[in-house]
């Protein structure tokens, strides 16, 4: 598992969740308008079910909850986890990585 990945290698972000409606549904909106607000227009964002994540995933965004269900699902990718649906730190910390040329760092093992 990589702990992080160069933002410009980056070109899509997976935001699973558990059954794909409702709040983790309002955060994948939330984290596509604070891209566009910051100008980051070569990267998508995807919704899908954790069980659903492509094997070929970059980025993977899931509960902390979830991570090793995404893990499972996209062994090569970056997993971030996060802990609330709404204004976590996290999500900031994704966009102003793409903003500063950064990387997107994910959780250790």
């Amino acid at each position: 598992m990589p702990e992080s990945i160069p933002t410009s290698q980056v070109n899509t972000i997976v935001f699973a969740c558990e059954a794909g409606m409702g709040s983790s549904l309002m955060s994948v909106n939330a984290l596509k308008k604070k891209l566009q607000q910051a100008k980051v227009a070569n990267v998508t964002v995807v919704h899908k079910p954790a069980r659903a994540i492509p094997k070929d995933a970059q980025v993977v965004v899931v509960h902390k909850g979830l991570v090793q269900v995404a893990r499972k699902a996209a062994p090569d990718a970056v997993v971030v986890a996060f802990n609330h649906f709404f204004n976590d730190p996290v999500f900031d910390q994704i966009v102003q990585a793409f903003v500063s040329g950064g990387e997107i760092v994910g959780v250790k093992e």
